[in-house]
């Protein structure tokens, strides 16, 4: 079964004005991503606004990221739904479209017990043969995994890894504790990254990595040769832009430090709104901070 590591930027999903798809756009950001040297490109996730995309419009995401890809890295898709059966389809279809393993989130409306919350991931990891990173955002979603069920879930040998957004650093060290030898552990942007590699996590599936991939590259570097204070003091740079996407809406602020940098993304979907002229102008401060240029890639 394939593992990963490494920089895996979550991508923006660009649309047009009547909310198409455009392919172009996301094949030139995927382009220019491979060549600074990521090791991976995940469509769907929280920075591609999967929650506010419907199916059709995901799948032609995902084999746009494919195409664009074209073998060079692995395509690991963001896989989210509140029934089981819809998660099991959205797998079949990644793997129809030559994705190289899915990031599985459950997008839960009712309360579920623990039994049930682990039934979702086994269902789809027994209905696929795709590598999956497990993926658990207990700011937004209304089921978490605790430590436990992580350990069982990693027993199933399709489930690989976990990107844990929890923020709780010291809950990442309990879950490299228990299952570090069978599960890879990725840092999310709420967490530090530099810490959670310091720790033993394999990389960052990171939406800023989109905008400031050679910054996110280079604290890879650092962290893999374990030079501890130059990672820490590239990761504080870095952190200015966490903070601002932190402080207004993630989709929004992305996008728009992607027009600046000549990428027609559009805007979020709505009800969401474009960022704001404050959003926008504490991205340019911090993209200056970061790399010394605003319209950096």
């Amino acid at each position: 079964m394939a593992r990963f590591e490494g920089i895996i930027p979550y991508l923006v999903t660009p649309l047009d004005a009547e909310g198409r798809v455009e392919a172009g756009v996301l094949a030139s950001l995927c382009d220019d991503l491979i060549a600074a040297g990521v090791h991976g490109l995940t469509p769907l996730g929280s920075t591609g606004e999967f929650a506010y995309l419907d199916e059709a419009q995901k799948r032609e995401t995902v084999a746009a990221v494919v195409a664009a890809a074209a073998g060079r890295v692995p395509v690991l898709p963001g896989v989210a739904s509140t029934a089981t059966r819809g998660a099991v389809a959205q797998a079949k279809s990644c793997r129809a479209a030559g994705a190289d393993g899915i990031v599985l989130i459950l997008d839960a409306y009712f309360p579920l017990t623990e039994a049930e919350i682990e039934r979702y991931f086994l269902t789809v990891a027994d209905a696929t043969d795709l590598p999956i990173i497990l993926y658990t955002n207990p700011n937004f979603q209304r089921a978490d995994l605790s430590v436990a069920s992580i350990a069982r879930l990693a027993r199933h040998p399709n489930i690989v890894g976990i990107k844990d957004a929890s923020t709780n650093t010291g809950r990442l060290l309990s879950i490299l504790n228990r299952v570090g030898g069978d599960l890879d552990v990725f840092a999310a942007s709420s967490h530090i990254a530099a810490s959670v590699m310091m720790l033993g996590g394999k990389g960052w599936f990171a939406g800023p990595a989109c905008v400031i991939p050679r910054e996110c590259l280079a604290l890879y570097r650092l962290c893999r040769e374990e030079r501890w204070g130059e990672a820490v003091a590239l990761q504080k740079r870095i952190w200015a832009f966490n903070e601002v996407f932190a402080r207004y809406n993630l989709a929004a602020c992305v996008k728009a430090a992607l027009q600046r940098q000549g990428y027609a993304v559009g805007d979020p979907v709505p009800p969401q709104s474009p960022a704001s002229p404050e959003a926008r102008a504490a991205i340019a401060a911090a993209l200056a901070e970061v790399t010394g240029s605003a319209s950096h890639i």
